[in-house]
């Protein structure tokens, strides 16, 4: 395979990428990595002189290096797309990670930029193209006529002992309701694909052990415009050997959808079940869901309702993951968005909004809508 010759800019995070994705891992069939940038020269310097590849300090210098096709971008949020825009003018491509900024209007901005330069900008949350495990969800919700989304209960968490260090994770300002923006942004990119335009938030948040002066527990409720309610709980203080499951408890009409959901052995693959009412039609899209509505609402609230089906499902794909093939087509000039551009870039922007409104609740611990 022509394999795209890439870059990784940022060591901090940016080293689990190079080493666990690129050099070996899912990414490495897809691309050849080409040089590696941090600010600290020093680590740069550590990372480009261990694997064999040019390393720089500066990411001007950087993007004068002809060899580099593509760059993946592991920086914080905070000021990332104006970096974008400095490596899509400089005619690359870019992968990034979750979260992708904090301000919306700078987001929307450089991603329609982007596009007006023909350059592929994509990210592992939300990723351009549904993952497995989200496919099954919207498969089922059309088989067994589940209906319309009535509320979600999403959860991600892990055992952190962090400190202080400087950093952005120790500012409220760039790291609002921390443990909601650093593990629930999953959750929170699924939600929009899931449940569609969301309207204002709500943020509970509390400080038990760590050693930022950032949360390390904290809870954010979402308001969808379809009326729809969910909530996102993430924590870094719980030690149970069941982190980063980014479980799901979907409520629909007519049934409910589990992804993660109870005790997971080490290594076990992502794990869905549905259990669905009997619905009229079922199977038709929906008017299925529609059937199943107005079937119940005829039965009146005291019928009693009897559940017909239980499904299960495993897969290796989750949500979050990086998908290297469909950068690398990308980044040969392929179409790879079946949905089309906009509305890969109006997920991403609308995941950035709710962050912003996370931001504006937690200073006044009451609801704030979107902008």
């Amino acid at each position: 395979m022509n394999k795209t010759k890439i870059a990784i800019v940022g060591l901090n995070f940016g080293r689990h990428i190079l080493e666990g994705e690129l050099l070996k891992g899912p990414g490495a069939e897809f691309f050849a990595v080409a040089a590696v940038c941090d600010a600290d020269g020093q680590k740069a310097a550590m990372y480009g002189k261990k694997h064999g590849i040019p390393h720089y300090a500066d990411l001007d210098a950087l993007l004068e290096n002809k060899d580099v096709e593509a760059v993946g971008l592991y920086t914080g949020p905070a000021g990332r797309a104006a970096l974008i825009g400095k490596i899509i003018r400089s005619g690359r491509d870019v992968m990034t990670t979750k979260p992708f900024e904090l301000d919306a209007g700078k987001a929307a901005g450089v991603l329609a930029e982007a596009r007006r330069l023909g350059r592929a900008v994509h990210m592992n949350s939300p990723s351009p193209l549904p993952t497995e495990d989200l496919r099954i969800i919207a498969g089922w919700r059309e088989k067994y006529g589940l209906g319309r989304p009535i509320a979600c209960q999403a959860s991600s968490w892990a055992n952190y002992r962090d400190a202080a260090d400087g950093s952005w994770y120790d500012d409220p300002e760039l790291c609002p309701a921390a443990p909601v923006y650093r593990l629930g942004i999953y959750l929170i990119n699924d939600l929009v694909w899931l449940l569609g335009e969301p309207e204002s938030v709500t943020v509970q948040q509390s400080r038990i052990f760590t050693g930022r002066p950032t949360s390390d527990n904290a809870q954010m409720g979402i308001l969808f415009k379809s009326g729809a309610i969910a909530n996102v709980f993430s924590s870094f203080c719980v030690n149970d050997g069941q982190h980063y499951r980014n479980a799901l408890v979907l409520n629909y009409e007519n049934g409910t959808v589990y992804r993660n959901v109870g005790p997971l052995r080490r290594g076990e693959k992502n794990r869905l079940a549905v259990i669905a009412g009997a619905v009229a039609g079922a199977g038709t899209g929906a008017g299925a869901g529609n059937a199943g509505s107005n079937a119940g609402n005829s039965a009146g609230s005291g019928a009693a309702e009897t559940t017909e089906t239980i499904e299960t499902a495993e897969t290796d794909q989750h949500s979050g993951e990086y998908l290297w093939e469909d950068f690398h087509r990308a980044a040969r000039g392929e179409d790879v968005l079946p949905g089309g551009a906009a509305e890969y870039d109006a997920r991403i922007v609308c995941g950035v909004r709710i962050v912003e409104a996370m931001r504006r609740a937690q200073k006044t611990g009451g609801a704030a809508c979107l902008e």
